[in-house]
C-alpha cells in the first residue's frame, strides 16, 4: 500500500509520507519545512523538565508525516511521545538529527551575521595598520636620507639651509601625522575585537554550544479530513528548580509574618517557554510502566572490626570493598585510626543511595528498564545496610530517619498564570505563592553557645501548599537581618523562624563555685552557674533560656542530677518529653522594661556529679 501511496509537501512545511524507498532520502532533504508549532506546557522537575508542544495538523487526510524542528539541543530522544484527536491517530513518533549550513534561528543568525561584519572591519583595520607600518618605515629611510645628503653637502660646502629646514619639517609632520592615524586605527581595531569577543558569548548562550545540527521529531499520524492539532512531549536535560523564601515581619504579634515562597529556576535547555503553563514537581519522571524486580538480599558477614556488608560503586552499580564498619568504643572523625564515625558513615551511604536513584531514573527515562531497575535494587540495598550498621539516634543526626533516602513527599505546584522563561545561563526566580502567617513573637538565648539573643517566630502552615526544604531571606521592618533554611514543612504544621539577633537584649553565663567532695567510695563534683539577662526595651518580651548539663547512658557508672534552680524549669509538654531528660536546661521568663544592671534577671542552678572515686571524665561530645 505505501508503495503507491503519493504524498506533496505542504504550504506550511508539513512532510508527507513518501515512498518506502523515499524516505530516507526525504530525512537527508536539507531544506525541511517544519509544521507550525509553539511550547504551550512545560513541568520543571528536580534536574529535567517535561515540554508539551502543541503542533498544527495539516488539512489532507489519510497518513501523514508531521515535522516538527527544531528540537532543543538537551532533548532525550527516548522520551519523546505525542498525542492525537479524536480525528487523528499517531501511529509512531520518531527522533532524527540533520546537519544544517547555518543554525535557523533568527537571533543567532543575526548574531552570526554580525561577527562577519566585525571580522571583515577587523581585517581591514589590520591591512590599515601593515599598509601605516610600511610608511613609517619608508618615512625612517627618507630621515635616512635627509641625514647623509646634509652631511655631504656640508662637506662640499653647497648646505641650502632652507631646503635642509623644509625637508626636515616634512619629515616630522608627515610622522606625527602618521603616528596619530595609526594610533586611531589600533583603537579602532581593539574596539572590533571587544565586539566580536562579546557577540561570540552571546552566540555561545543563544546557540547552547550547537549551531550545525538541527534535532526533529517526525510524527506519523492517520487522520481524518480537516486540520486538528497534535501534543508532542518530550523531557529536557539543563533544567532544574529549588525552592527558595523570602520571610518579612515587622516584629509585632498583631501584624502576619509574610511568606513568599519562590521558584529558583535554571533553564539552559535552548528553547525558549514563551507564554506557556508552568509547573514545578518533586516527582522523578519516570517513564517505565511496570514496577522494578525485587532481587534477593545477600547478606555477609565478617570479624568486629572489619569489613561488613559491600556498598556498590555509585558510578558502576557494581559492589566494591566496603570500608571498616565503626565499632563501638572506636571515636570519630580525629579519634584513633582516624576511624570515621557511624554518623558520618550512615550519611555517606545516604548520599551514594541518592545517586544510586538518580541514575535509575535517568536510566528509566531512557527505556533501560533492566540497568533502572538494577539501580533501583542497589540503591535499597544501601538503605537497608546503613538502618543495619546506625542506631536511630546517628540516623536523626545524619538526616535519614530511617526508610528510603527521600528529599519529602511528591508535590506539584501548577501556576496560576503563564509566564515566559528563555533559556539563558542565569538563574530565573518566579513566585510560586505569597502567604500571610499569624506570628507568635519571642525571643531564645543560649549563653553557652553565644551571647547573643536571637528574635524568633513561632508559625503554623495554614496554606495548602507544602514547604519544601528550602534557602530562606529574612527581613525585620524591610531590613535584611540574615539568611536561614527552612525544613520540610507539611500543610497544618507548626514551625519556627528566626529574625536575626536583638542588641536590645544581653545575657550572660558565668560558673559561680565548683567544689569535689567524696561519698563513700564514690567523688562527687558540684557546679554552680548563673545566668543574667538584662533588657534596654521599652516593653516585656518573653525569653527562652537554654543551658545544658552532661549527660550520659551509663547512669550506673555516673550520676548526673540537677540540685537546685530558680526560677523553675519550663513545664512545656514537648520540652519535659523530648529534651529534659537529655540534659537541656530550659527556663520561660519575661524580661519587664529597662530591666539591666542591678535589675538585671537572674538564673541560678546547681548540678552534682557522682562517680566513681576511682574513674576519671574522658570527655564530653555534644550528639
Amino acid at each position: 500500500m505505501f508503495n503507491r501511496l503519493a504524498f506533496a509537501t505542504l504550504a506550511l512545511g508539513v512532510a508527507l509520507v513518501a515512498p518506502a524507498g523515499a524516505t530516507r532520502a526525504q530525512d537527508k532533504e536539507k531544506d525541511v519545512k517544519p509544521a507550525a508549532s509553539k511550547v504551550v506546557a512545560v513541568t520543571v522537575y528536580a534536574n529535567t523538565a517535561l515540554v508539551t508542544r502543541e503542533v498544527t495538523a495539516p488539512e489532507a487526510a489519510g497518513l501523514t508525516e508531521v515535522v516538527v524542528s527544531p528540537l532543543p539541543p538537551y532533548t532525550m530522544q527516548s522520551s519523546l511521545y505525542a498525542e492525537g484527536t479524536d480525528a487523528i491517530r499517531v501511529l509512531s513518533v520518531r527522533y532524527r538529527t540533520r546537519s544544517i549550513a547555518e543554525d535557523t534561528r533568527e537571533e543567532v543568525r543575526k548574531l552570526e551575521a554580525e561577527i562577519k561584519g566585525l571580522q571583515t572591519k577587523s581585517a581591514g583595520f589590520e591591512a590599515d595598520l601593515k599598509a601605516m607600518a610600511e610608511n613609517l618605515k619608508l618615512l625612517d629611510k627618507l630621515e635616512g636620507f635627509t641625514a647623509k645628503s646634509l652631511e655631504h653637502l656640508t662637506d662640499k660646502g653647497q648646505l641650502d639651509p632652507e631646503k635642509i629646514i623644509s625637508l626636515a619639517k616634512f619629515v616630522q609632520e608627515d610622522r606625527a601625522k602618521r603616528t596619530k592615524e595609526q594610533l586611531g586605527v589600533k583603537q579602532q581595531l581593539e574596539d572590533v575585537q571587544a565586539k566580536i569577543a562579546f557577540a561570540q558569548r552571546l552566540l555561545g548562550e543563544r546557540s547552547s554550544g550547537t549551531v550545525r545540527t538541527e534535532r526533529d521529531a517526525v510524527i506519523l499520524v492517520d487522520k481524518k479530513a480537516g486540520g486538528g492539532t497534535i501534543r508532542l512531549n518530550y523531557l529536557v536535560n539543563q533544567a532544574s528548580w529549588r525552592p527558595q523564601y523570602k520571610i518579612r515581619a515587622t516584629g509585632k504579634d498583631k501584624d502576619p509574618v509574610v511568606v513568599e515562597y519562590q521558584a529558583g529556576i535554571d533553564q539552559r535547555t535552548g528553547e525558549d517557554w514563551t507564554n506557556a503553563t508552568i509547573t514545578l514537581s518533586t516527582a522523578q519522571p519516570l517513564l517505565n510502566a511496570s514496577p522494578p524486580d525485587l532481587k534477593a538480599l545477600s547478606l555477609s558477614v565478617s570479624p568486629v572490626g572489619g569489613v561488613a556488608v559491600a556498598p556498590v560503586d555509585p558510578a558502576t552499580g557494581i559492589p566494591v570493598p566496603a570500608k571498616p564498619v565503626p565499632q563501638p568504643g572506636i571515636s570519630g572523625p580525629g579519634g584513633m585510626g582516624g576511624m570515621p564515625s557511624a554518623t558520618a558513615y550512615a550519611r555517606d551511604l545516604d548520599k551514594l543511595s541518592r545517586d544510586l536513584r538518580q541514575r535509575a531514573a535517568e536510566n528509566y527515562s531512557q527505556k533501560k528498564e533492566q540497568a533502572g531497575g538494577d539501580f533501583a535494587n542497589n540503591a535499597a540495598a544501601l538503605e537497608q545496610f546503613r538502618d543495619l550498621i546506625a542506631d536511630r539516634e546517628e540516623l536523626i543526626a545524619a538526616a535519614v530517619p530511617g526508610g528510603r533516602a527521600d528529599e519529602g513527599p511528591s508535590v506539584t505546584y501548577k501556576l496560576p498564570n503563564k509566564l515566559s522563561i528563555p533559556s539563558r545561563n542565569d538563574e530565573q526566580v518566579i513566585e510560586i505563592a505569597k502567604i500571610e502567617y499569624q506570628p507568635k513573637f519571642y525571643y531564645k538565648a543560649v549563653p553557652v553557645l553565644t551571647a547573643n539573643v536571637y528574635r524568633l517566630a513561632d508559625l503554623t502552615n495554614t496554606a495548602d501548599q507544602v514547604l519544601l526544604p528550602g534557602d530562606a531571606t529574612m527581613y525585620l521592618n524591610g531590613d535584611f537581618v540574615g539568611q536561614t533554611r527552612l525544613p520540610l514543612i507539611a500543610s497544618g504544621k507548626p514551625f519556627t523562624v528566626g529574625f536575626g539577633v536583638d542588641p536590645q537584649l544581653q545575657v550572660s553565663r558565668v560558673l559561680v563555685d565548683k567544689t569535689r567532695t567524696t561519698q563513700g567510695g564514690n567523688q562527687v563534683l558540684t557546679f554552680k552557674y548563673r545566668i543574667r539577662l538584662s533588657s534596654y526595651k521599652n516593653g516585656s518580651v518573653p525569653v527562652q533560656v537554654f543551658d545544658r548539663t552532661p549527660h550520659t547512658e551509663t547512669s550506673m557508672t555516673i550520676a548526673i542530677n540537677v540540685t537546685s534552680q530558680k526560677p523553675e524549669l519550663s513545664t512545656d509538654a514537648l520540652y519535659v518529653r523530648d529534651e529534659k531528660t537529655r540534659g537541656i536546661l530550659r527556663w520561660d521568663v519575661t524580661l519587664d522594661p529597662k530591666q539591666n544592671g542591678e535589675k538585671a534577671l537572674t538564673i541560678d542552678y546547681e548540678f552534682k556529679m557522682e562517680l566513681d572515686k576511682n574513674v576519671n571524665i574522658g570527655g564530653l561530645l555534644a550528639k
